[in-house]
């Protein structure tokens, strides 16, 4: 794996010299060198200017990032590693509008082509007293402060998301590892990655009106341990090669780890891809557990799947709960003896192999993420 750039440019400010080490609160200037390396004290970004990445961008305690809204950032099409990485402490402030959104997008207008965002908390995971280090930049997380607050998003968009570190490591959309409950995450988009659109690695954090749009592994994803909430919920593949519209796990190497992913969502609508090959669409698994409610999915024959004891049986013992479900595929269990099937599924209140009406792209009125019959991703999505 690539490590990032200290500085691969000097940037023709008064406040920066050898490394984007800005003046305390000091306001950016846009240059076309590009923005890379180690923020170690607070940094502004404009509104509605542009600037461009030209490298990593490593933000450490206890620096804040501000990105106010309208701001634009570019990756450069340099063939470096270019991404932004959030460290346990510091923080990021990227608050736009639905009439003027931030956007994180590439020059590069296709899939993959740069690292996306991560952010790193102090939340609580299941892997163990000493947490994990982030796949991407190799910064640590976990702990136990679950009240960790690691920023705000709210009206960001992510566009062209996914770059393969390596032959094992792309990375998503949005990667939050351990993020606490303090942190808020609000009308955010990912749009066309070859990664998660967002995936959670435990952490307690909470979300709510999120996007997804054809990113081609999985739309949503979390392991480790997450139990936050999350509500309006949206999920659309259109590209064939999409995976799974959720990918639930507590943990793959020990999947009774605890503390149980149990995250609770509402409010959620998934549209797959009518794939043949990718057919799942939820897939609970690794002993995770959840709570979801109110939903319609659609586009996946196989649209809910269930595997591993612990996750079968939490259903069983009405631990976990699925309620309010509309989905046009079937509830399929494969464990070699189920104890929650879809008989049970229906008789809980779901609703099986049903039509779903869907207009434009995904929107589902007056039901799943639009029970109120408003789009709410007008303005700001793509």
């Amino acid at each position: 794996m690539k490590r990032f750039n200290y500085f691969s440019s000097i940037l023709m400010t008064a406040c920066f010299a050898l490394a984007l080490t800005a003046c305390n609160k000091d306001n950016t200037t846009p240059e076309e060198e590009g923005l890379s390396g180690t923020v170690t004290e607070d940094m502004v970004l404009e509104a509605n200017q542009t600037y461009y990445l030209s490298g990593s961008l490593q933000v450490k305690a206890p620096a804040t990032l501000t990105i106010k809204e309208g701001a634009r950032l570019v990756a450069r099409n340099n063939g470096e590693v270019i991404y932004i990485l959030i460290e346990q402490g510091a923080k990021i402030d990227a608050q736009g509008t639905a009439e003027n959104p931030i956007v994180m997008t590439a020059e590069k207008e296709a899939e993959g082509a740069w690292g996306g965002l991560h952010i790193c908390g102090k939340a609580h995971t299941n892997l163990g007293a000493n947490g994990g280090m982030s796949e991407i930049g190799n910064a640590p997380y976990g702990g136990n402060d679950d009240d960790d607050n690691s920023g705000i998003l709210k009206y960001v968009r992510l566009e062209y998301t996914g770059y393969a570190f390596d032959e094992e490591h792309e990375s998503n959309g949005i990667s939050l590892y351990g993020v606490g409950s303090g942190t808020t995450i609000s009308y955010v988009q990912t749009y066309v990655g070859s990664d998660d659109g967002i995936e959670f690695f435990g952490g307690s954090v909470n979300v709510d009106h999120c996007v997804v749009v054809n990113c081609t592994d999985d739309s949503f994803d979390w392991t480790e341990g997450w139990n936050g909430t999350a509500h309006h919920l949206v999920a659309y593949q259109g590209d064939p090669t999409c995976d799974c519209l959720m990918e639930c796990d507590n943990n793959g190497d020990n999947v009774v780890a605890e503390p149980f992913s149990h995250p609770n969502l509402s409010y959620v609508t998934l549209i797959g891809n009518n794939s043949t090959e990718n057919s799942r669409g939820v897939r609970l698994r690794a002993g995770t557990e959840v709570t979801l409610d109110n939903a319609v999915i659609t586009g996946k024959s196989h649209t809910i799947n269930v595997e591993t004891a612990h996750t079968q049986e939490s259903l069983a013992d009405n631990t976990s709960k699925l309620t309010n479900i509309t989905m046009t595929g079937d509830f399929r269990n494969e464990n070699e003896t189920p104890s929650y099937d879809q008989d049970d599924f229906v008789s809980a209140g779901n609703t099986a192999n049903a039509s779903v009406e869907v207009t434009d792209r995904y929107y589902t009125p007056g039901k799943g993420a639009f029970e109120t019959s408003t789009d709410w991703t007008e303005g700001w999505t793509r």
